[in-house]
C-alpha cells in the first residue's frame, strides 16, 4: 500500500496524484498556502493552452499555458505553478508566480514571487514578497497608496503655480539698464 511517507523517502512530489494531491501539498506549506477556503482550487494543468479572457470568483492553480487575461474576483488567489507560462494581465486578491509570467499584475493585497518565479512586465501589490533565485524585471509599485484630501491636493497644485511663473520681465530690464 502506497503511504505518504514513502513518496517523501523516493522523493515523489506530492501532487503528481492530482488536484487532490495538490490541494493537501498547498495546505501543508506555509509559505504558499491559499486562502482559508475549504474548497480545492481550480486548475488549468500543464496539458492545457488557453487563449482569451479568464474570470472566476475561485482560486485558480495555472500550470499550463494562458494567453490574454486573467480576472479573478472577491477573496481569491493565483497561482502559476512551476511548469505554468502565463502571456497575460493578471488581477486577483493574493498572486504567487513559480513560474512564467509577462504581462501587468495587480494583486490587491499580496505577491508572491517564488524561488523559480519569472515575471516581466508592470507589478502593482500592496505587499510584495520575492524569495532568492526569483526575477522580477519591469515596472513595480508596492505599498498602499496614501490618498491625499482634495483641499490638500488643490493648495500643493496652486503652490506649484505660483512657484513655477518667471519673474516679471520690467524687473530684467531695469536691472539690465541700470548695469548699461
Amino acid at each position: 500500500m502506497w503511504k505518504k511517507e514513502d513518496a517523501k523517502i523516493l522523493g515523489i512530489a506530492e501532487n503528481s496524484a492530482g488536484a487532490s494531491g495538490f490541494a493537501r501539498s498547498q495546505s501543508s506549506d506555509s509559505s504558499s498556502s491559499f486562502s482559508d477556503s475549504p474548497r480545492a482550487a481550480a486548475s488549468i494543468s500543464q496539458g492545457i493552452r488557453i487563449k482569451g479572457e479568464v474570470t472566476g470568483t475561485e482560486d485558480l492553480f495555472v500550470d499550463g499555458f494562458v494567453e490574454g487575461k486573467l480576472n479573478l474576483t472577491a477573496n481569491c488567489c493565483l497561482t502559476v505553478g512551476p511548469n505554468g507560462n502565463v502571456k497575460a494581465d493578471l488581477v486577483a486578491r493574493e498572486i504567487i508566480v513559480r513560474g512564467k509570467v509577462e504581462g501587468k499584475v495587480a494583486a490587491r493585497d499580496k505577491l508572491l514571487i517564488g524561488s523559480t518565479g519569472q515575471i516581466t512586465g508592470e507589478v502593482q501589490t500592496d505587499r510584495l514578497a520575492i524569495e532568492d533565485g526569483a526575477m522580477l524585471r519591469g515596472k513595480v509599485e508596492a505599498g498602499k497608496l496614501i490618498s491625499i484630501p482634495a483641499e490638500t491636493k488643490s493648495a500643493a497644485a496652486a503652490a506649484a503655480a505660483v512657484s513655477s511663473k518667471p519673474a516679471p520681465q520690467s524687473a530684467t530690464l531695469g536691472s539690465e539698464t541700470a548695469a548699461d
